[in-house]
């Protein structure tokens, strides 16, 4: 057991969720399903209560909580990924599984959970020493919804002005 987990509380699709992260991403696993001994608020005895998971990495538990709380934007994972593939491959598995698209890289999955699929590419180039290269490329990630190396690589050079 480790001294500090992510709780991440869902709607009775605990095990969902974890299996698919576990799925998508590397360094991700589904550990001990713990089932619940007795009746509670939100299920009964013999529903899966807790699940232990790994994404990229990071120890979580999945808690089946019922419907009192959701996931918001103050909480997301951010995945860094190393090119345009990698990215696609991530966006497409959690907006095509029912996820949600939103802006500059971030999206939801079908369960609420937010993520920002950042590309090391913007990362390097919104902490350019030229401040205006910089500039150019938040700019550009402004007007994107999935990040576009390509389009961040432009912007950088100067090629292409950002929409914003």
């Amino acid at each position: 057991m480790h001294k500090n987990t992510i709780c991440l509380w869902y709607d009775g699709d605990a095990e969902d969720a974890a299996r698919f992260y576990a799925a998508t991403f590397p360094d991700s696993r589904v550990g001990a399903v713990l089932r619940a001994p007795g009746d509670y608020p939100a299920g009964k005895e013999g529903d899966v209560l807790t699940v232990a998971f790994t994404v990229l990495g990071i120890p979580c538990l999945g808690l089946n909580g019922g419907s009192t709380f959701q996931h918001s934007e103050a909480f997301s994972f951010q995945v860094a990924t190393e090119d345009q593939a990698e990215t696609d491959r991530l966006w497409q598995a959690i907006v095509g599984n029912g996820g949600q698209a939103s802006a500059c890289g971030w999206c939801k999955d079908k369960w609420g959970l937010s993520w920002q699929i950042t590309p090391r590419v913007l990362t390097e180039a919104l902490a350019d020493p030229d401040r205006a290269a910089a500039k150019r490329v938040f700019d550009a990630m402004m007007g994107m919804v999935k990040i576009d190396i390509a389009g961040i690589e432009k912007a950088r050079r100067g090629d292409i002005l950002g929409s914003c």
